[in-house]
């Protein structure tokens, strides 16, 4: 299959902290739909997590309880992001710590991705195709190409910045073979986690 013919779902996720396990949860999602090199579509929201945003969070991403106060819920919104979505391929840097929040958070309010939606991530092939970097941090790989992202650790600046980076590292993939959807799925793909838990029954704190 053409990759320019495939919608890839680039998307980010700011939290509370690292681990959905131990409580942390989405204050903030973004996400774009790129086809054919191109953006043909954004999605961005805060998401109110019903508990207090821990300071050293806010240190990095810069989001406030005060931001996320009458910000939707995860009950509200995260339907929409699966509409969103739709029958693409998400898309992260790091893809796996993004779809376990998203998993998770789906699976708190009864919901889960479709099984046959791919993943893939932007750290694997950046990896393969720049091993000389050492880092292969986001920021990182926006200095070697170039990119300006001038909002890091925001959510839809760093969709942005990793989907610009997509489309460097899928040109280099076609100038090593890696030419079509499967190939880039087979090198680069991600399982996706499969949370089963009850509905989470949360106290707002707003």
């Amino acid at each position: 299959m053409d990759i320019n013919t495939i919608e890839f779902i680039v998307y980010d996720v700011e939290t509370t902290g690292l681990s959905p396990l131990r409580g942390d949860r989405i204050i903030e999602i973004a996400a774009v739909k790129l086809k054919n090199k191109q953006i043909i579509d954004t999605f961005e929201t805060f998401l109110n997590p019903q508990r207090l945003i821990p300071e050293e969070a806010s240190r990095i991403n810069h989001i406030t309880d005060e931001m996320v106060s009458d910000a939707p819920k995860a009950i509200e919104v995260l339907p929409d992001i699966i509409d969103f979505i739709g029958g693409g391929c998400l898309v992260a840097h790091n893809v796996k710590f993004d779809l376990d929040f998203l998993c998770y958070e789906l699976a708190s309010i009864g919901r889960k991705l479709n099984e046959n939606i791919p993943a893939v991530d932007t750290l694997k092939m950046a990896r393969r195709y720049l091993p000389h970097l050492g880092s292969f941090k986001l920021g990182k790989l926006t200095q070697n190409f170039g990119i300006i992202n001038e909002d890091a650790h925001r959510a839809l600046a760093d969709v942005k910045a990793t989907a610009a980076v997509l489309i460097r590292l899928l040109e280099m993939g076609e100038s090593q073979g890696h030419n079509t959807f499967k190939k880039i799925i087979k090198e680069f793909g991600v399982n996706k986690p499969n949370f089963k838990i009850q509905q989470l029954e949360q106290a707002s704190l707003f």
